[in-house]
């Protein structure tokens, strides 16, 4: 088994692909991240199967969009019936640990939704069949005893779980158990109540009273450590899971990193003003925000100010320069594990934010470079350092790319394409790709929750929504920053119907091939 690598996955939460300094972000330090990319290779053309958390992680595990696996939006759950590559590993004698964010589960304190009443249709209520199993492994009640909470392992292959769930400074899971633990004082730390004076005017920006060392980024970063400590006295390979949740909202940067970046450092780059003909949820979004009606103090998308962004974009930095100082000590434990030379570090995001992009914050069914590009660096021995690919890639390639680099087979299904042919920097990879987005409930404006396709291809962007007669095309070559949509332009009714054509053919070829049959018809 030695001569199979290890694998450290370095994986944040809401965190878009500009926002590194080894992508050329003019303000924000990263040094650790940037020291990774410049002994690997960086695919900055690197896109989200979907741009919501839950589904885009059972993507990335399974190597699968959403239609496929079946976790098509949040409050949702991978289904047990699903395979993951860290199953795939763990079979072939790796060890396998997920540290820190793995939301394949419902993880809020919201009660159930009602389904309908069974005696009134029948017993059978969904297509699919599962049978009995627990999902409920990350919701909050299973983290309210002092005792801490067992994982019924494996759990998606991973057979080593230290679970963190929630955002910001009010996390739950194994890290909530742990941080009482710590002192008596940790959920009067975390009440908004009782945060530090500030001055900032930005939504759910919050100063936290949880100190730096007792902050969920330091929490993850020495398990990690621990992992890495017990790692190097096996002889098997591992895979470790770490996964941070910040920057995503809220804004609670602790200690030194809530002023590290001063919001005059930022701008916004493109105004609501600059879209020329802005779709109808984002005017409803636009009307929301000027009648004083938005609703921003939750996890839907809304329009902000530019102060509002700058503060934003300030605190955001601050979380992704206190992980970055994380991941620079867990790479020194990994240096001193031992296995450093024979270990591939992998880093990502599940999705990117708006922040600021025409006034908006968060994520949602505008489908912008902004929440659908993410970072995705693989360092590797095998990878020509320094190396940055303009391959059009997608978190579905991660599974397959993992499984390969570990000598092992895919499993029949899965439907993403291994990079290993791409380490040299190379772009030949496909020429066109779909990005899926399906919500739950109607927001936005919309009617009904909305569906939503969009193609990359041939230098253009191409978005459909279910039932309604508008859609979106973008031209990149003359309008990188997609400001004026030609849908409706009869300049462009031919590139139109052959994008149309092309997402055709390619919603057909990701339909879902498993199970393949047993025998000849």
């Amino acid at each position: 088994m030695t001569d199979r690598p290890n694998f450290l996955f370095l994986i944040t939460d809401q965190h878009r692909a500009d926002y590194l300094g080894c992508a050329g972000h003019p303000v924000v330090k990263t040094p650790h991240i940037d020291a990774i990319a410049a002994r690997g290779v960086r695919f900055d053309n690197f896109h989200v199967a979907t741009p919501v958390c839950m589904p885009n992680r059972a993507s990335l595990l399974t190597g699968r969009y959403p239609s496929a696996h079946g976790l098509r939006y949040n409050g949702s759950d991978l289904s047990y019936r699903a395979s993951t590559f860290p199953q795939v590993l763990r079979a072939a004698g790796y060890m396998t640990a997920a540290i820190g964010k793995s939301h394949v589960q419902p993880m809020t304190g919201f009660p159930a939704e009602q389904r309908v009443d069974p005696a009134s249709l029948g017993l059978i209520q969904e297509a699919w069949q599962d049978p009995p199993a627990d999902y409920d492994q990350e919701m909050p009640e299973r983290y309210t005893g002092d005792e801490l909470y067992q994982f019924k392992l494996p759990y998606y292959g991973y057979d080593h779980v230290d679970m963190v769930t929630g955002h910001g400074h009010d996390c739950n899971g194994h890290y909530a158990q742990w941080l009482r633990a710590q002192s008596p004082e940790a959920e009067a730390w975390r009440d908004p109540k009782n945060q530090l004076p500030h001055n900032y005017s930005c939504p759910q920006a919050i100063r936290t009273r949880v100190p730096e060392a007792l902050y969920p980024t330091s929490f993850i970063r020495d398990r990690a450590i621990d992992y890495l400590e017990q790692a190097a006295k096996s002889e098997d390979p591992f895979f470790a899971f770490v996964s941070f949740p910040d920057p995503h909202h809220p804004f609670t940067p602790p200690g030194k990193y809530w002023d590290m970046y001063d919001p005059a450092d930022f701008q916004p780059r493109l105004p609501y003003e600059a879209h020329k003909n802005p779709i109808p949820p984002m005017r409803w979004l636009y009307d929301r925000w000027t009648n004083g009606e938005r609703v921003a103090s939750g996890q839907e998308a809304f329009m902000a100010s530019e102060q509002e962004l700058k503060e934003a974009m300030a605190l955001s930095c601050g979380m992704i320069t206190m992980i970055d100082d994380a991941i620079g000590e867990v790479m020194a434990a990994l240096q001193r594990s031992g296995k450093a030379e024979n270990t591939i570090v992998v880093f990502t995001s599940d999705h990117g934010d708006y922040l600021g992009d025409f006034n908006l914050l968060l994520k949602g069914a505008l489908m912008l470079r902004s929440i659908n590009n993410v970072s995705f660096i693989w360092a590797d021995p095998r990878a020509r350092a320094g190396a940055v690919s303009h391959a059009l890639t997608s978190t579905v390639d991660i599974a397959p790319t993992i499984i390969e680099r570990a000598g092992l087979k895919p499993y029949f299904g899965i439907q993403g394409k291994s990079l290993l042919h791409n380490l040299d920097g190379s772009s030949a990879l496909r020429d066109r790709l779909v990005i899926e987005h399906q919500d739950n409930m109607a927001r936005m404006g919309f009617k009904e929750a909305c569906m939503v396709r969009t193609l990359l291809a041939d230098e253009h962007r191409l978005t459909i929504y279910k039932g309604e007669t508008w859609g979106e095309l973008y031209d990149h070559r003359n309008d990188p920053d997609e400001t004026h949509n030609r849908w409706d332009d009869p300049a462009y009714a031919n590139t139109r119907a052959h994008l149309m054509e092309q997402l055709t053919q390619e919603l057909l070829a990701n339909v879902d091939q498993s199970p393949r049959a047993r025998r000849r018809a």
